[in-house]
């Protein structure tokens, strides 16, 4: 097989293991047995510090993904938002909630592999707010499942690191909490490379995902729109984004909540990187800094 270490050569992951490599890709020979799926050509490894993800050819890929133990609730999650909300995930063909391995089918033309604009950014924000919508009522099943709690009420007290920031970041998670925007599932990572497009958009890869207020969603993909569309296209996305939730809330509300999650964002940034492989370390703790330094 193709193996993909990306920026991570040295990362430390199971695939180092022959016999983890084994168990994995047997469970994986099970599946595609059961499904009748028929390989067409040589698989392919992508190893991150966050996930194993081995690509397999058939008239339909599909993708088996090996979580780390602070992602280990992803197949379930994903397994019970196939449920809630099918038009917008995909539907695993099988997962092991023990192991942490799912098999996922391939959703088609990811958005970063088309041409995009303005346009097809502020749908996918439009209806990734929808989605979210759609999911408040449901947060007690992701806290039972797993998921980490990043509510604004938890947020100041997440980072030792940010002791001395504390009292700042209290008058900012209170403000945001007081207007009563419901909770709900934030994807964590929502940019063009976790979106396939289609008749609807498709988003995948829940690993980074907290329960947390819903504009702390907007921290990356508005500054990666940012990067490649220039900065001017920011309020248009916001606007998209927010729009369905002036069902509830009125305009300034929603403004000035956007503005505190933007900043409140990057501490559900940072604990993503506390959900690597054992022995990535130093990786995780200069993810943290990394996000953490952009409170300072």
């Amino acid at each position: 097989m193709q193996v993909d270490h990306g920026s991570y050569p040295e990362a430390r992951t199971p695939w180092n293991h022959a016999a983890w490599r084994r168990e994995a890709t047997g469970w994986l020979v099970e599946q595609l047995d059961r499904l009748g799926i028929r390989e067409t050509g040589e698989g392919r490894v992508r190893l991150r510090p966050w996930s194993v993800i081995v690509r397999v050819e058939a008239a339909k890929p599909l993708c088996f993904k090996a979580n780390p133990p602070g992602s280990a609730f992803e197949p379930v999650l994903t397994s019970r938002l196939a449920e809630l909300i099918p038009d917008h995930v995909l539907t695993p063909y099988a997962v092991n909630v023990e192991r942490a391995w799912s098999l996922l089918p391939d959703g088609g033309q990811l958005l970063r592999d088309v041409e995009r604009g303005p346009r097809e950014w502020a749908e996918a924000l439009s209806q990734y707010a929808e989605l979210q919508r759609a999911l408040v009522d449901h947060v007690h099943e992701f806290d039972q499942i797993g998921v980490p709690d990043a509510r604004p009420a938890v947020l100041p007290d997440l980072f030792e690191q940010l002791a001395d920031k504390r009292p700042e970041l209290v008058d900012w998670c209170t403000e945001l909490a007081s207007f009563g925007i419901p909770d709900t599932l934030d994807h964590g990572d929502l940019h063009e490379n976790q979106i396939f497009t289609g008749d609807r958009y498709t988003f995948f890869d829940w690993g980074d995902a907290v329960v947390a207020h819903p504009f702390c969603s907007l921290l990356v993909p508005l500054e990666r729109a940012a990067h490649e569309l220039g900065p001017e296209v920011v309020p248009r996305l916001r606007d998209a984004y927010l729009e369905p939730w002036t069902a509830d809330f009125d305009r300034p509300t929603l403004d000035r909540a956007a503005d505190l999650a933007w900043r409140l964002g990057n501490l559900t940034r940072a604990t993503s990187w506390q959900r690597l492989f054992p022995g990535n370390d130093a990786i995780g703790e200069e993810g943290i800094k990394e996000a953490l330094d952009r409170l300072r």
